[in-house]
């Protein structure tokens, strides 16, 4: 049983689609930050 090769394609570093995932997760995260920190001012 020879299925290593299409069940762990990123043995050396991170695919492609880690890469979005990261990017979309950081880029949502950097974004409502602001807003967040601006309604607990605003609440507090």
């Amino acid at each position: 049983m020879n299925f290593e090769n299409n069940t762990t394609p990123d043995q050396r570093g991170f695919s492609t689609e880690d890469v979005l995932w990261a990017v979309g997760i950081w880029s949502v995260i950097l974004t409502l930050s602001p807003v967040i920190v601006f309604y607990m001012l605003m609440v507090a």
